[in-house]
């Protein structure tokens, strides 16, 4: 519908309205319309449910209309009373007003939604199109993903706790355009532990360029949002982080990720060896003891170096870094050695990311990772495992640092 044609409607609409109260009221036109517009929609809910139109002839199914329902729902214009299509299997779930649901916001929730799952605009106006039967254009549906943008702004600067005993950090790589050819970006992400053993996603960032500008750039945030000290960084061979780390938390300890070294190894060989240089890299890290480790490794080099030398020499380049768990006990060995606890949270943004195919910018970009990260960490609310004999060994290796912010 074209802009004049809009402005006749509306004209037409309101030519019986003289007061704001009949306009925005309890009993207003707004509130009509909206009543009408949420009637309307179900009422296509329904037809795509059945998969045909009220008062069609013959029916395609053995299921059927079976009258209507009530419910009161609550929205930004107060209350209001809907009518809800009923079928007779009592199989139909609507999705606008969904079962049990009182409060309706309108469309952007809904929009939001889809976004977050990874669909592009195009396909989310196609959807609503399905469902509603109204035509949303993509550059619509994009203002409103659009309006979450100053939340995302808050969240990347929210102040953060002091102490974070353990903090991960890898990335997640995306197809960004950018108003230019496709290209592969870095998507950084740190997930810290803190004093409660809860998982905390602390930011996200594009990189750039990659090195110790990069790193000091971004922990120097971190530390102006509160952070004052980590324990412990778990990371996956960052370029730039180690020297980026001591300048300024000079005394965390970083733990090179001992699963990166792992698969990044396995790289080398053939399917057939796999399981067994697997197994000969596992009596490396499971060792008891960092001395025992480094002779495993050894022995390691003796058997492998003929055939694949790359691997034996990656780990003694690195061993200063992968060894750092052996200081500690198993209850906080399980916690630091690997970055499980964020490569979990990457499998399902690496499945929103692949859905969604390439970015057209960074702030598309930071929409859509920053809605999967806040699915995600709704199921955060326990500890992780094994954290309270890991804080027992925290509180006593570092009694004086965590002292220092109590």
């Amino acid at each position: 519908m074209d802009t004049k044609k809009q402005h006749e409607l509306l004209d037409d609409l309101l030519k019986d309205y003289k007061t704001p109260e009949e306009i925005l009221g309890e009993n207003g036109l707004l509130k009509q319309l909206t009543k009408s517009l949420v009637e309307r929609a179900l009422e296509g809910e329904m037809n795509e449910h059945l998969g045909y139109k009220r008062h069609r002839k013959t029916i395609p199914t053995t299921n059927s209309r079976n009258g209507t329902s009530k419910k009161t729902v609550k929205g930004d214009l107060g209350e209001f009373e809907i009518t809800i299509p009923r079928d007779r299997e009592g199989s139909f779930e609507p999705t606008l007003i969904e079962k049990h649901q009182t409060r309706f916001d309108g469309f952007d929730d809904k929009i939001i939604a889809m976004y977050a799952r990874g669909m592009s605009t195009r396909d989310i106006a196609t959807e609503l199109k399905t469902l509603y039967g109204v035509d949303i254009s993509a550059s619509f549906i994009s203002n409103v993903t659009d309006s979450i943008m100053p939340e995302v702004k808050a969240w990347q600067n929210r102040p953060l706790e002091p102490i974070y005993p353990v903090v991960y950090l890898d990335a997640i790589h995306i197809k960004n355009r950018n108003d230019g050819p496709v290209i592969s970006k870095p998507v950084y992400l740190a997930i810290g532990i803190n004093l409660d053993g809860i998982k905390e996603v602390l930011g996200m960032w594009i990189a750039r360029t990659e090195g110790a500008k990069f790193w000091l750039s971004i922990l120097t945030e971190l530390k102006n949002r509160g952070i004052k000290d980590i324990f412990i960084a778990s990371v996956d061979g960052l370029k730039g982080f180690p020297e980026a780390i001591e300048s300024v938390y000079p005394e965390t300890q970083i733990q090179l990720c001992i699963v990166h070294m792992v698969r990044n190894s396995l790289k080398f060989v053939s399917w057939k060896q796999r399981t067994e240089m697997a197994a000969d890299l596992k009596a490396i890290y499971g060792s008891t003891t960092e001395e025992e480790g480094r002779r495993q490794l050894d022995f390691f080099a003796e058997k492998w170096d003929d055939t694949h030398p790359t691997v034996s020499k990656s780990w003694i380049a690195n061993w200063p870094r992968l060894s750092t768990f052996f200081d500690y006990p198993d209850e906080i060995r399980k916690v630091i050695y690997t970055t499980n606890a964020i490569e979990s949270l990457n499998y399902s943004l690496r499945k929103i990311v692949r859905t969604s195919g390439s970015f057209p910018n960074d702030d598309a970009v930071f929409k859509v990772i920053y809605l999967g990260l806040m699915n995600a960490s709704k199921k955060w609310s326990l500890p992780i495992r094994n954290w309270k004999a890991a804080l027992n060994h925290f509180a006593i290796l570092f009694e004086e640092r965590m002292r220092n912010f109590d």
